[in-house]
């Protein structure tokens, strides 16, 4: 039972991690240091407020699951 929980967690975690935005927009600006807004404090809105908040919570559940299987 908890093993198919875990798979479906991790299956889900998978892929709203996969959905989230992509926040450094040139990757030879990061080795540079051309690309200044990388770690700026943007305000996420709408759907990047949610896929970042499902992504905590199914974080924290695969995290959950998985120890309680360890324990078991």
């Amino acid at each position: 039972m908890l093993e198919n929980i875990l798979l479906v967690v991790s299956v889900l975690l998978i892929a709203i991690v996969l959905l989230q935005g992509n926040k450094a927009t040139d990757s030879n600006g990061i080795i540079t240091g051309g690309n200044q807004e990388l770690f700026q404090n943007l305000k996420e809105r709408g759907v990047e407020l949610f896929i970042s908040r499902a992504t905590l919570v199914l974080g924290v559940l695969f995290l959950g699951v998985s120890l309680i299987l360890f324990l078991i």
